[in-house]
């Protein structure tokens, strides 16, 4: 089984959404592909605003109370009221990319740039945060800084790749999810699992393939050998 998972690094029901993805991802048979959406193109040259701010506010309150994620006071009373601080989802993206080429997890970096911007408050739009983040999850810095360079061209082609597929799909938004199995596609609503990771995992734990049990297959030690 695997699951596509349509994501934005600056969309606050993804940060919510993440322990779900956790929970999947550790499946056993189940793979997670992402396709990130650039919901905040960096040529829009977004900032934090007052009126950002009070947009946001209650948004992020309705997810925390939802989802059980935290949202830290450095980015309630810090980041928030950072006006000027760029909102752009590319540099994130590219980061993922880039970090996915050096052995680390897509998922690992992408929940811990959302950390760092939900909680700790930091400005995840700079090379210089992505890069402490992609460090912390041992890439070396050099290597890094090599990776997200071309990553950052690839973004672009991912981003407009993602929204391809979207359309195709009919999917409106992040996050999205979409279960592929046997050569099938079924939509996965993630609202109603939000705050549920392991009765997610149960659920979807129960439409894999069942290993064969008992009989002369059975696979077992005894004291004289095993079979």
């Amino acid at each position: 089984m695997k699951l596509h998972y349509f994501y934005d690094p600056l969309c606050g029901w993804c940060y919510g959404a993440s322990p779900l993805l956790q929970a999947v991802a550790a499946l056993p048979g189940v793979s997670v592909e992402m396709h990130a959406g650039g919901m905040l193109d960096e040529s829009e040259g977004r900032t934090i605003t007052p009126d950002w701010r009070s947009y946001v506010m209650p948004h992020d309150k309705r997810i925390a109370q939802m989802s059980g994620q935290p949202f830290g006071d450095a980015y309630y009373d810090g980041l928030l009221n950072d006006i000027g601080a760029p909102l752009a989802s590319n540099p994130a993206i590219a980061a993922v990319l880039a970090a996915d080429t050096l052995g680390i997890a897509p998922l690992a970096m992408l929940a811990r740039i959302q950390r760092a911007h939900y909680q700790e408050g930091r400005r995840i739009a700079e090379f210089a945060v992505l890069s402490e983040l992609a460090v912390e999850l041992g890439a070396d810095a050099g290597a890094f800084q090599a990776a997200w360079q071309p990553a950052r061209e690839d973004a672009e082609k991912h981003i407009d790749d993602t929204r391809r597929r979207m359309g195709q799909l009919g999917l409106r938004g992040f996050p999205s999810a979409v279960l592929e199995q046997d050569g099938r596609l079924e939509r996965l609503e993630l609202s109603g699992w939000f705050g549920k990771p392991a009765q997610l995992a149960a659920a979807l734990a129960e439409r894999l393939p069942k290993p064969a049990a008992g009989g002369d297959d059975a696979l077992f030690c005894t004291p004289e050998s095993c079979r």
